[in-house]
């Protein structure tokens, strides 16, 4: 065959499209079939079709933060059985230190076998409601080790030559909490290979083994091309930059440090995060994997938005984490709540790209979505376990505002139906609405956070909370202001007790938790604001009257609203004088206190 007709443009795009389609339907399969929420409506999973080296050819339009860590996991059973396997084979893993990200994230690959040659693996990632450990849910941000956490599962064979490996299920049974959702949602995840299996088939039955290879080749280096020749109009240079989570949720009030190099030279880019925080007790550390995944991301997305998600995209891109840090920890860390390195580590690479690319980046987002999760038993002893996933504000990007509403870009995730949780939880929503003056100020102002308060039915369970950006807000870039900051509070109208961003804690029946995000970053000088555009925000309830006044410069008269023109020239003028800045201001960001970092 020659290299014309490989590489005939027709042929490969509809072959591109048809394996990612295979793993976007992988991905509706999943929805469909899945029993728990955190994947029906969090839709917390990711789908992926590799080839018969276990190198990843498509992803489905899923969660970013899963980006990185198939090509990692799926090496560890290729290492482990190689070519001891068969086909009828599935393998399971979950283990942070062999390959995984965090116990509830399970892998499962099936390897798709045509006349005897395995050809490529269908790939499912989800993240399960529980897999046992000292907390329901299994996320706890206060484990202090890897085994508190739950059910560790080293690279397994789920399936032997289309028999279930029984021991390996009746293991997973007397672990975890729900056995029947955790069992509902591996079912999932195997209908989902089944799907890659067949609809692969297809492709191979009408292209031919080889020519099938030679396309998946030539899938995964458009894609590493196109990335370098992306990556190549971006300007050299090397710059670094630091940011704080709050603390681990066990020693309370430590900041912890972020804190990571970009190197940009020709086609390539090294993320080098040495000078990261040694690992912590908390179970916030993070895995290789996962830090790669959020590099990935945070680098993706200055680049064209039309650049396939494989494997391609991650040979230009060099990460570098110090082992027995938080961005590459080692045994016995404890790993559940590395969800929120994972997101911050994506602000700090925004703070860094935001030197390189001022035209490009937004700023800090609400710091990433807030877990909370509450267990317990009903009066008949049988288990209930919500698990949520909430985020929603952006940055102020440099062109426009940021976005409320929105998921974090790393999780990509979804948000629980309020009826929906209150049919199957002992649960009630009593409110989910955005809250006013909470955004970051600037040209272009941060997304609007929102709040949700939730109050417990049945008489008992455990709450935990998973949250940040308390004492470290999300910070402004070029004149913004930074976001207001999160909030816990326990029974608001009662007791009103504060409490810290992360905790695990016993809840009564009636008991009411109120979560606030923080709010997002602002871009630009607040002054240099289209007055009506503030006064929008005042008409939908953003920004008050009073926060038009102080953070924008905007006097706002009240029958009708409208702005004071007149007034507001004097304002502005007055605030101007007083900072001593006579044009826009040429920072990079505010840190928490206001102060200007230049």
């Amino acid at each position: 065959m020659n290299v014309s007709e490989i590489r005939d443009p027709i042929v490969f795009e509809l072959f591109k499209n048809a394996t990612f389609s295979i793993a976007d339907e992988m991905a509706l399969t999943i929805v469909r079939t899945t029993y728990s929420g955190v994947l029906r409506d969090n839709m917390d999973f990711s789908t992926a079709l590799t080839d018969g080296e276990g190198r990843l050819v498509a992803q489905g339009l899923t969660i970013p933060g899963h980006l990185g860590s198939i090509p990692t996991a799926i090496n560890t059973v290729l290492e482990r059985y190689g070519e001891g396997m068969a086909d009828g084979d599935v393998f399971a893993m979950n283990d942070p230190f062999d390959g995984g990200m965090h116990l509830p994230d399970i892998y499962v690959f099936k390897p798709i076998y045509i006349d005897g040659e395995r050809l490529a693996f269908g790939v499912t990632i989800c993240h399960h409601t529980d897999v046992g450990g000292r907390v329901a849910g299994s996320n706890a941000s206060d484990s202090t080790e890897i085994y508190q956490e739950g059910l560790r599962i080293p690279a397994l064979k789920l399936y032997e030559k289309g028999e279930p490996n029984d021991t390996l299920f009746r293991l997973i049974e007397k672990n975890v909490r729900v056995p029947l959702v955790v069992f509902g949602d591996l079912r999932a995840q195997l209908a989902a290979c089944h799907i890659a299996e067949t609809q692969f088939g297809e492709i191979v039955a009408r292209y031919g083994p080889e020519r099938v290879r030679e396309l998946m080749d030539e899938t995964i280096d458009y894609a590493e091309r196109r990335t370098r020749a992306a990556i190549s109009e971006l300007p050299d240079g090397q710059v670094s930059f630091e940011d704080w989570i709050d603390d681990d949720g066990v020693d309370f009030g430590k900041p912890i440090r972020m804190f990571v190099t970009l190197t940009k030279k020709g086609d390539q880019i090294i993320a080098d995060w040495t000078g990261t925080s040694p690992q912590v007790k908390g179970a916030i550390n993070g895995t290789l994997c996962w830090v790669k995944a959020a590099s990935y991301c945070a680098i993706k997305s200055v680049l064209p938005m039309d650049i396939p998600n494989n494997e391609g995209v991650f040979k230009p891109i060099e990460v570098i984490a110090p082992e027995g840090t938080i961005a590459n920890a080692v045994l016995p860390a404890a790993v559940a709540a590395r969800g929120l390195t994972g997101f911050r580590m994506v602000d700090c690479m925004f703070g860094a790209l935001a030197m390189l690319l001022p035209d490009k980046v937004l700023a800090a987002g609400d710091g990433g979505n807030t877990g909370i999760t509450i267990g317990g038993y009903r009066a008949d002893r049988s288990p209930f376990i919500y698990v949520d996933f909430t985020a929603g504000a952006w940055g102020g990007r440099p062109w426009t505002d940021g976005l409320e509403g929105n998921s974090n870009m790393l999780s990509n995730m979804c948000s629980h139906s309020v009826e929906i949780t209150e049919l199957e939880q002992p649960i009630q929503i009593l409110s989910y609405d955005f809250i006013t003056d909470k955004a970051g100020a600037g040209k272009y102002r941060g997304g609007v956070p929102f709040r949700r308060i939730y109050r417990f039915m049945e008489d008992e369970a455990v709450l935990q909370v998973r949250s940040d950006r308390r004492t470290h807000r999300p910070y402004g870039l070029y004149g913004g202001y930074p976001g207001k900051p999160s909030l816990n509070v326990l029974n608001p109208d009662g007791s009103n007790e504060l409490l810290p961003s992360k905790l695990t804690m016993t809840i009564k029946k009636n008991d009411v938790f109120y979560h606030e995000l923080a709010g997002a970053g602002g871009w630009g000088d607040p002054l240099e604001r289209d007055a009506e555009k503030v006064l929008k925000d005042v008409r939908n309830e953003f920004v008050s009257l009073e926060g038009a006044r102080n953070d924008y410069g905007v006097v706002i008269g009240t029958e009708p609203l409208a702005v004071d023109w007149s007034a507001t020239e004097s304002l502005r003028a007055q605030i101007g004088s007083r900072r001593g800045w006579s044009e826009t201001p040429k920072v990079l960001w505010q840190d928490p206190d206001g102060k200007v970092v230049k």
